[in-house]
């Protein structure tokens, strides 16, 4: 026991170092060992998200691209059709022509006279009526699938938590996705009658000091176009054009309908109406105006330049002699996407790719 006593007098220093340097190296391995599995779990957690990941965007991708497809081969062909037929129907210029034909020499000077401003005020309503019709339906329909791909993304990656299939995944319903693209075709069915008497009057408004006589060219043809729908946009309530595009905002829902995450037995018609208010929502938007300002202009001097170059516009032209030139150039404002040249120059204007690129990216989750 003296032994053990002088022992530790005379190594006590030295045992508690080593005993303090062997308990911190112990601790550390601890530590580092703890550490180690946490990285090591981590990692797999992250290997995990990068997999989910890739699922979602694979899964999501296939689906968006379908339903882009859908727009791009069945919604807006269809709806150009539908537009284009109802706007023949509506303003029909066919039996003012027949009738100007057949009465040369029998017609009296104000009767002719009465007929050709007629004529004038009908044919360019119906240009431009067609021009803006297919320039924001193109721009409607994107919106609408922009949505649609955008909650697709969010129900994908909510579900993802619980399911690897998107099968198995709760996304918007078939039926509502049908029914949402369909609602494309509300300008040509509903809209129609009231956006041609708003516009017919912005055209009188515009053309009311400009006599038949009168010689027109490329530049004045273009400012009457452009400021025709000047007019026809601010005229009348703040977004009052929204209307003629798609129904009017379903005032009898509350703000708790309008919420996602719905438990009802109502969850799929409160998913559309989600869908509807949100389009609403992007069309009101002060970027959306300022991209179909754009768009409009765009296509008025594509139309004007096209018309330049059937007719040699560029001379000058009589306001009578033109009418029937204008005629000709109307159907290929609304001809078929792989035709429609207004539809890729659309497609192709940097502020367009833009704004719906931040559409895709940005909306509130």
């Amino acid at each position: 026991m003296d032994l053990i006593r002088g022992l530790w007098r005379k190594h006590r220093r030295k045992i508690l170092v080593t005993t303090t340097c062997l308990g911190s190296g112990y601790l550390l391995y601890k530590l580092y060992n703890t550490h180690t599995r946490n990285l090591a779990d981590l990692e797999r957690e992250l290997a995990n998200q990068r997999h989910n990941d890739e699922i979602i965007k694979t899964q999501m991708k296939a689906h968006f691209d379908n339903i882009q497809m859908i727009a791009d081969i069945t919604t807006l062909p269809h709806a150009l059709r539908r537009l284009s037929s109802r706007i023949s129907e509506e303003i029909d210029v066919s039996s003012i022509m027949e009738t100007l034909s057949r009465g040369k020499g029998t017609l009296v000077p104000s009767e002719k006279l009465h007929l050709w401003n007629e004529l004038k005020i009908l044919s360019f309503t119906r240009m431009v009526l067609s021009l803006w019709s297919v320039t924001m339906l193109s721009l409607y329909i994107t919106v609408q699938v922009n949505i649609l791909g955008r909650h697709l993304y969010i129900d994908t990656a909510r579900g993802l938590t619980t399911s690897h299939l998107l099968e198995e995944i709760d996304l918007i319903d078939r039926e509502d996705e049908k029914k949402f693209l369909t609602s494309a075709d509300y300008l040509a069915t509903n809209g129609m009658p009231s956006l041609i008497s708003h516009m017919k009057s912005a055209v009188k408004e515009v053309l009311k000091g400009k006599q038949l006589k009168d010689v027109l060219t490329t530049r004045t043809l273009e400012k009457s176009v452009i400021r025709i729908l000047d007019v026809f946009m601010s005229t009348g309530s703040p977004h009052h054009w929204v209307d003629y595009l798609m129904m009017a905002q379903d005032t009898t829902m509350s703000p708790r309908d309008n919420a996602t995450d719905v438990s009802s037995s109502d969850a799929t018609v409160t998913k559309l109406h989600i869908l509807i208010n949100e389009t609403r929502e992007v069309l009101i938007s002060t970027e959306f105006t300022n991209v179909a300002e754009i768009s409009l202009k765009s296509c008025t001097v594509v139309l004007v330049e096209e018309m330049e170059k059937q007719t040699g516009l560029a001379a000058g032209m009589q306001l009578a002699k033109l009418i029937p030139q204008i005629e000709k150039t109307v159907p290929e404002i609304s001809a078929v996407p792989d035709e429609n040249r207004f539809l890729q120059l659309i497609r192709d204007l940097p502020e367009v790719q833009h704004f719906f690129t931040l559409l895709y990216s940005n909306m509130p989750l």
